[in-house]
Parts: C-alpha cells; structure tokens; sequence
C-alpha cells in the first residue's frame, strides 16, 4: 500500500457515528479530517465539531452555513464567549476571524442562533461594540431584549435612540441598572405603562423629583403604579401628600412607615390612617393634600398655657365643640387638642396628658367621650395624642364608641388616681 493511500486511511472519517463524534470533539483531530466531518450527514456529529475550540477557521467559515440552525447556534455561542480574548491588542488574527463569522451568524435567519450569541454577549463589558448594536436592533425582542437591559456597551445615546425608535425597548431600558436622569425622563414620557411601572420599581434608577411628582399626578387612573410609587427610595412631601389620596389602606400603612418622612407629613399620615380605622370622618375633614381651613387661633401650635387660655374663651363663646377639635387635628397642634380636651372634659390638663403619655387607647377613647365630641374624633385623637400605631388603635368598626359609657367612665376616674 503507498505511502498515499495510507495517509487517506488515516484522514478519512470512522463508519461509526460514536467514533465520529469523538474525533469531532477531540482537540487532537487533524485538521484534514476536521474539515472532511464538516460535511458529515450526522447532525450530532456537526454539533461536536461546533464546540470543538480548535476547529480551524475554514472550517468554522463553512459549518456557519450548516443547514440546522441547531449547529450554527451552538458554533456562534463558542465564538462569542472568545469576544474578550480577541479585545487583546496581540490577538488580531482571532479578532478578524469572530468578525467574519460572529458577522454572518448574528444576521442568521434563525432565531436561536442569534439568541445563542445574545445570551453569551448580553453583559460582557468587552463585547464588540458593532455586535451588540446590530444585536439591540435585531428585529426579534427576545433577541433585542437582554442586551438593551444588560449591555454596559450601549452609550445613553444608544438607548435614546432605540427609545426613540422601537417603543417596545422601553421596558427594557426601564430595568437598567443605575438608570440616569434623562433615560429616566424618556420612559416616564413613553406611552407605555408598564414600561413606567418597571422604571417605579427600578430602586437604582436616578427620577428626577419633578418627573416623579408628575408620575404621581397620573397615578389615580394607573393602580399598578401605586406600590412601586410607595416603595420608592426618595419621595418629595408633595407626592406623599397626593399618592395618601389615592393608595390602598395596606400602601397607606407603609407609607406612614417611611423613615424619611418629614415630622409633619408623618402626623398627617397618621391621622389619615386613623380615619381611614374609624370608617371615615366627617366631611368637614380635608384629604391629606388639601389645604385645611386656617384654625381660630394662631397658625402655631401654641404653648399650653395659652392654648388653655383660648379654650376657656371658646367655651364661654359656646364654640368649643367638634369644629374646633376638627381644627387643631387639620392644623397638626397635638397641644391645642389637649386644652381642647381638658377643657371640654372638665379634666385637668395633666390628666389628658398622662392618658397621652401613657398611649392608653382606652383612655383617650374615654376623654373625647367625656368632651363630649363624637365617636369619629376617636382614632385620630389616639393618632395625634397618643402617637398610637394603627394596628393597635382601639376603634368601633360600627362607627360608634368602642367601650361602654361605665367602661369610660371608669378610665377616666382611674386616670385621676394615677400618680
């Protein structure tokens, strides 16, 4: 036998598919034989020859035409993961090579062969810039969509432009992670909501407080906005005002328990949740965000000698009654409603405070009681007075007095004894 033949023989691919298979994944194959199992009839064995690292480049040029979409993905997931190798400045030869296969396969008529390439190349720092533009633009969003959200590639300019040009990128670049001012305001402007909700829940991305207050007044026909909205990291007096107008009693609690709310707003809120405890106050109540009528006193909380003052000078004009409680709980003046109170009850002033003081339910229950204001006046006294939390207020769900008038009776003659 020549010299030849024998070579052929030892070039020429096993009958056996198993054996096929093996020389298809080794690394040690000649590269004759490689590209003779580049033809082969069998799919697994093309497969092998796809994830084989030391397929020689002609070889790869032909198995990026092969006819099963199976194979060219699997050929373009290797290649892609070589990107930051070939980011090299010695590697110029690999570069070459992934650009004109990585080229052909990313404009693939399959799906899934560019969606292999995608995966791989979605949040690698050192993807190909041209790759992962040609990848954001692809037609498919399954495609498209990762990289938009994930690529550290992409410019701000980049992602205004696909805003700008597929609507439906907006979810994706809505999730980015440390989204800036100005993608923050081209979503919030889009005219998709779900994109907008995203964007609400994106704790990372940078809304300017303008943008938000405006999102916030859209918010009452967009439900799905609402707990994303109270869960932001940073929200302004006013948006807390308007979003205790229009969330949920389970959002509302959450939003009084916010850590940076202001003093103020978190009074309020505390009477707004109360109200909301006692099924609701009279109309005379403003929603939180409204402006409450300006009390018959001085817009500050006066010091107790002089709100005790001004209390006695109601009584003797006959209008110390629920307008004026009403009053210094829309004012926010907790020591206004104590004379109030005291004076009202006929109580000493100490004995209202050391029900607040002690954040008895029951006993602040029992001196709005002894004022003689209604039942309704119950839950934001405690909120107000006793700082009393919601899920510990003692309310009547049927609206009326929760204790019976023995019960107040005697809280209010225990509270004389306490010392």
């Amino acid at each position: 036998m020549s010299m030849q033949m024998i070579t052929e023989q030892l070039h020429r691919p096993p009958p056996d598919m198993a054996q096929r298979v093996r020389l298809a994944s080794a690394g040690d194959t000649p590269e004759a034989l490689l590209d003779q199992l580049v033809a082969d009839p069998d799919v697994t064995v093309r497969a092998a020859l796809a994830l084989n690292a030391q397929l020689p480049p002609a070889a790869e040029r032909r198995l990026a035409g092969d006819g099963d979409a199976r194979v060219r993905a699997l050929l373009g997931g290797r290649l892609a993961a070589l990107c930051p190798e070939a980011g090299k400045p010695e590697r110029a030869k690999l570069r070459d090579r992934l650009e004109v296969v990585l080229g052909r396969l990313v404009d693939d008529e399959a799906v899934r062969v560019r969606l292999a390439i995608a995966e791989v190349l979605q949040d690698m720092p050192g993807a190909p810039r041209a790759l992962i533009l040609r990848l954001a633009r692809d037609a498919d969003i399954q495609v498209a969509g990762p990289v938009i959200r994930l690529s550290p590639v992409l410019t701000d300019d980049d992602l205004l432009t696909l805003l700008a040009s597929r609507p439906e990128a907006a979810r994706m670049v809505a999730a980015r992670d440390g989204l800036p001012e100005a993608l923050c305001d081209a979503v919030a402007a889009s005219a998709d909501t779900e994109a907008v909700r995203v964007l609400l829940e994106n704790q990372s991305a940078a809304i300017r407080e303008a943008t938000l207050d405006a999102l916030v007044a859209q918010a009452e026909q967009q439900t799905g906005w609402h707990a994303a909205l109270v869960r932001r990291p940073v929200l302004s007096p006013r948006a807390i005002r308007a979003l205790a107008g229009l969330v949920t009693n389970e959002l509302l609690d959450q939003l009084a328990a916010r850590p940076d709310l202001p003093m103020s707003v978190c009074e309020e809120l505390r009477l707004r949740v109360a109200a909301r405890l006692a099924n609701g106050l009279p109309s005379a109540v403003p929603q939180i965000g409204q402006q409450p009528a300006a009390p018959p006193w001085p817009a500050d909380d006066p010091d107790l000698p002089a709100a005790l003052r001004l209390s006695r000078r109601l009584r003797q004009e006959q209008r110390l009654d629920e307008a004026a409680a009403l009053a210094a709980l829309r004012a926010n003046q907790p020591r206004m409603l104590l004379a109030l109170i005291a004076i009202a009850a006929d109580q000493p002033p100490e004995l209202v405070h050391r029900a607040a003081s002690m954040r008895s339910p029951k006993a602040l229950v029992s001196l709005v009681w002894k004022a003689g204001f209604p039942a309704s006046l119950v839950a934001p006294v405690q909120a107000l007075l006793g700082q009393v939390p919601p899920d510990q207020m003692l309310v009547s769900p049927g609206g009326g007095f929760p204790l019976t008038n023995d019960e107040m009776t005697w809280q209010v003659d225990f509270l004389r004894q306490v010392r």
